[in-house]
């Protein structure tokens, strides 16, 4: 572990911050949280207007606010396993990100990373919600940071999964995605075929089998959850992807590096996307970094996949457990 046991950090963790925390009035033994299918997921859904448009998000629970940052392509579905484990604790918020999921855009806004952290303060403040926990995968890590650079007061922690930082954003492995989008073909070439036919989804050269660790797992609703909204808005699909282009962490590594709040990192070791050296980067970035644990043979968007294991992690962070 980084400085201190973790163990011991987490029980320290509100007085290290000295953010305030508001009591959570529901006990766990008597507040009893459903399970999120997608039809549920999606009757729960509801829609939050902000100068950036009207963001979509799903909550559950009550306390101190949580944050669930999806990866691409996906949305705020992906953290549907963690809003069942972790309500009883916070109140749980997992909006879509812009040119992502349901969120309804406002004409020309910019899909890029900061504009992204920029509506997730207005998100907040339309809500009433002036700190959070933050829970990140993918490209919402990289979104994660640079919240953290522009809004440092408003964050008490983050969990981070495999995702973007300095030394490798955007991965590699990203390229030919934004080369397609700028032949505006992206959606249409890689996304409406996984659509049409589940199986290939699942399969190695689709959206599943490149990214899930088990993708023969993926539910036909799962699949239309995620990739239904992106085929039917390609432009802004594509604009997301495009959007990427960038180094939207350039510069950040230095800023990072004075702040204080309890950084956990969760790895799987199985993804081909972000580079391996990515855990222990960030673990020595962040002066009050956690440790690493790593979840062997772990594909990108193995965090929906593994549920109980970032409920147990965000409840330690958090001092809960």
């Amino acid at each position: 572990m980084n400085r201190r046991s973790f163990a011991l950090s987490s029980l320290g963790l509100l007085a290290a911050t000295a953010l305030p925390v508001r009591h959570v009035l529901a006990s766990p033994a008597i507040q009893a949280v459903e399970a999120l299918d997608a039809r549920a997921f999606n009757a729960a859904r509801r829609f939050l207007k902000t100068g950036f448009g009207d963001i979509a998000y799903v909550e559950r629970g009550q306390g101190p606010a949580a944050l669930f940052l999806h990866g691409f392509p996906l949305n705020g579905f992906q953290w549907r396993g963690q809003l069942e484990r972790l309500s009883p604790w916070r109140r749980c918020l997992a909006p879509d990100f812009m040119g992502l999921g349901y969120t309804k855009v406002r004409a020309g806004q910019s899909l890029a990373p900061a504009a992204q952290a920029d509506m997730l303060a207005a998100f907040l403040d339309g809500l009433g919600e002036r700190y959070v926990d933050i829970v990140a995968n993918d490209s919402g890590v990289a979104v994660a940071q640079l919240f953290l650079v522009k809004y440092p007061d408003r964050v008490r922690s983050l969990l981070l999964t495999n995702g973007d930082t300095e030394i490798d954003c955007p991965p590699p492995a990203l390229l030919p995605v934004i080369e397609r989008a700028k032949a505006g073909a992206f959606a249409r070439e890689w996304l409406a075929p996984d659509l049409a036919d589940h199986d290939r989804a699942r399969s190695k050269i689709g959206l599943g089998g490149q990214t899930f660790t088990y993708p023969a797992r993926m539910e036909d609703a799962t699949i239309d959850m995620y990739l239904a909204p992106l085929v039917a808005n390609q432009n802004l699909t594509n604009g997301y992807a495009l959007a990427l282009e960038a180094n939207s962490l350039a510069g950040t590594e230095a800023v990072l590096r004075q702040k204080g709040q309890p950084v956990r990192i969760i790895w799987g070791t199985g993804d081909p996307i972000f580079t391996p050296k990515a855990p222990a980067y960030l673990n020595a970035l962040f002066p009050n970094a956690m440790g690493v644990r790593e979840i062997p043979g772990g594909m990108l968007f193995f965090p929906e996949e593994f549920p109980d294991t970032i409920a147990e992690e965000a409840k330690r962070l958090w001092g809960i457990a």
